[in-house]
């Protein structure tokens, strides 16, 4: 239980940041008419 608190959980944090990280600046690089929500109908 140790083992999974100090190196599995900062790491799992850690990983969650970058995804995060990527996904917002993804966002800069794609087409504007992608970043516009989805149209309805």
């Amino acid at each position: 239980m140790d083992f999974l608190r100090s190196t599995v959980l900062p790491a799992l944090i850690v990983a969650l940041f970058g995804v995060a990280l990527v996904a917002v600046t993804a966002r800069i690089w794609l087409p504007g008419d992608m970043l516009a929500p989805a149209p309805i109908g």
